[in-house]
C-alpha cells in the first residue's frame, strides 16, 4: 500500500502539470493552426537559415551560401504576419505582392497618394551674348576726300549722332558748295524779274544745288549755316547714323577715302541678344514671348530677364540643338558680347497627375508603377508618361487621383514578384549570359571554383 502511494502520487502530479501546461499553451494560441499547416509552437521549434542576398536558399542548419559564400542568417517566418484577412480571402493574384509590416520596413517601402498638381518643366540651356543686329550701323564716307580731323581715335569709345566723328576735305564738296552759293545769289537777282519763268528758274537752281549737297551727306542745318556764312566750308563734318559704341575702326587721320568706304562700325549695346541652344527633345516647349532668366558668372545671384523673340528654323547636326534668340535690355552694359551665360526657361504644363520619378520603373519597353490596392498588397500597373522635371514626371494614363503608389522600394517589390514568378516588369533586355551563335539559349554558368554545385535541396521554391 505504501508502494502504491509512492507511484500514484507523482504520476498524478505529472498529469496535472501536463494538463495545466497544455491548457496554457492552448489558451495563448501556441497549438492553433497559423494558416500554413503549422502551429506557433512548430514555428518556434523549427529554425531555418537563409542567405540575405539569395533568399530562395533555405537550409535547416547554419553554414554558407552555395552561390556567394556568405554566412547564412536565421530566416524570419513572416507567413502569419503577411497574411492579412483580405489577402487570406482573395489570395495573391498573378503579379501581386503581399508584404508584411516588417518586410515593408526592411525593404524601405514608402507609398504616396497620387494627386493632381501644377507641374512646371524647367529647361536649362547655355548661350552667348550677341550684338543686337537691329542696333548696329556703319559710318561711311559719302564723298571722296581726305580725313583732316578724327574725333574718335579708339575702339570702345561712345559716339553720339549729334556730334561729328570726323571732318573730311573734298574738292568736289567745296565746288558743290560754291554752286549752291551762286544759285542763291542768282535767285535773289532773278526774284524781281517780271517774267514768271525766269523768277521760278532761280528757285529751281537753288533746290538742285541743295539736293546735291544733301546727297554728299550735308545736313540741312549745315546748308543753312553755309547760306548764312556766304562762303564754302573747307572741311565738312561727318556724323554717325546711330549712337553707340565703336566696335571697329578702319580709318586714320590724314587718310584718303573713297565714296562708300566704311570708317567705323557702331553698335548700341543698351539692348542685346542672347542666343541659347536648346536640345531637340526640348525645343517643342519653347514659344515666342516666353520669359527667360539669364545668369552670368560675372554677376552671381543677379539674374537678367528677357523674352524669346525668335526660334531659328534649322537644327545644328553636330550638337543636335536649335538656336533660340532672346532679346533683353542691358542696363549699365553689364552683359558683354561673346559672354557665356546660362538660361532657364520655365514651361507651365498645367494641372495633371504627377508622381515622383522614383516611383516609375522603366524597362525600355514598359513604364510600370506599383500600386497599393489594399494594405500590404501591391500590383503592377502600366502607365504612359509625359513631360519630366528633375524629380517629378507627368502621368498621362494608367493612374487616377487617390491611387497609392510605391515611391521607394519598388525594385525590391518587383524582385519579390520575380521570385514568385509574377513577371511584373519585362526584364528581357537585361540578360546575364551570351546567346549561342545559332540562337540557342545561353549555357548555364558553372559554379565558382571551390564551391559545390547548387542542388534543388538547397532551394525552397
Amino acid at each position: 500500500m505504501a508502494l502504491n502511494k509512492k507511484i500514484v502520487f507523482p504520476s498524478a502530479l505529472l498529469i496535472l502539470v501536463v494538463l495545466v501546461g497544455g491548457g496554457w499553451l492552448y489558451k495563448n494560441g501556441w497549438l492553433k493552426d497559423d494558416g500554413d499547416g503549422h502551429s506557433k509552437l512548430e514555428h518556434a521549434a523549427k529554425t531555418l537559415y537563409t542567405c540575405s542576398m539569395h533568399p530562395f536558399i533555405i537550409k535547416d542548419k547554419p553554414g554558407t551560401c552555395p552561390i556567394c559564400g556568405m554566412e547564412l542568417i536565421k530566416k524570419i517566418d513572416t507567413t502569419a504576419q503577411s497574411a492579412t484577412p483580405q489577402a487570406k480571402q482573395q489570395g495573391d493574384m498573378p503579379g501581386q505582392v503581399t508584404l508584411s509590416p516588417a518586410q515593408r520596413i526592411m525593404a524601405n517601402v514608402a507609398t504616396l497618394e497620387v494627386k493632381q498638381a501644377a507641374l512646371n518643366k524647367e529647361i536649362n540651356a547655355v548661350g552667348i551674348v550677341q550684338y543686337d543686329q537691329s542696333r548696329q550701323a556703319k559710318v561711311t564716307a559719302w564723298i571722296a576726300g581726305r580725313i583732316d580731323q578724327l574725333n574718335v581715335s579708339t575702339v570702345g569709345a561712345y559716339i553720339s549722332r549729334d556730334k561729328p566723328v570726323a571732318e573730311i576735305y573734298s574738292p568736289d564738296l567745296v565746288a558743290t558748295q560754291q554752286e549752291y552759293l551762286l544759285a542763291v545769289r542768282s535767285r535773289e537777282q532773278l526774284k524781281g524779274s517780271p517774267i514768271p519763268s525766269i523768277s521760278q528758274n532761280g528757285e529751281g537752281l537753288v533746290q538742285s544745288a541743295k539736293q546735291r549737297l544733301m546727297l554728299f551727306g550735308v545736313k540741312e542745318s549745315q546748308i543753312a549755316e553755309l547760306e548764312k556764312a556766304g562762303k564754302p566750308n573747307i572741311r565738312i563734318p561727318i556724323y554717325t547714323p546711330q549712337s553707340g559704341v565703336v566696335i571697329e575702326k578702319m580709318v586714320q587721320k590724314g587718310q584718303y577715302v573713297n565714296v562708300g568706304e566704311v570708317l567705323f562700325n557702331v553698335a548700341d549695346i543698351s539692348s542685346v541678344w542672347v542666343e541659347i541652344e536648346v536640345y531637340e527633345n526640348e525645343f517643342s516647349n519653347i514659344r515666342v514671348g516666353q520669359q527667360v532668366e539669364i545668369q552670368s558668372q560675372s554677376y552671381p545671384g543677379k539674374p537678367f530677364m528677357g523674352k524669346v523673340a525668335f526660334i531659328y528654323p534649322f537644327l545644328d547636326p553636330k550638337t543636335r540643338t536649335v538656336k533660340v534668340r532672346v532679346e533683353m535690355p542691358n542696363p549699365g552694359m553689364k552683359l558683354k558680347p561673346d559672354m557665356f551665360v546660362k538660361a532657364l526657361i520655365k514651361v507651365p504644363l498645367g494641372k495633371t497627375i504627377v508622381v515622383p520619378v522614383t516611383a516609375v520603373m522603366d524597362s525600355g519597353k514598359r513604364q510600370t508603377v506599383w500600386v497599393e490596392t489594399s494594405p500590404g498588397m501591391f500590383e503592377p500597373r502600366d502607365v504612359r508618361l509625359g513631360q519630366q522635371t528633375d524629380d517629378k514626371v507627368q502621368v498621362l494614363s494608367g493612374l487616377a487621383a487617390g491611387d497609392k503608389v510605391a515611391v521607394s522600394g519598388a525594385y525590391l517589390i518587383d524582385s519579390e514578384s520575380q521570385l514568385k514568378g509574377g513577371g511584373a516588369v519585362d526584364h528581357s533586355g537585361h540578360t546575364g549570359g551570351k546567346a549561342d551563335v545559332k540562337g540557342q539559349p545561353p549555357a548555364p554558368t558553372p559554379p565558382a571554383p571551390g564551391k559545390k554545385a547548387i542542388t534543388m535541396d538547397d532551394m525552397k521554391m
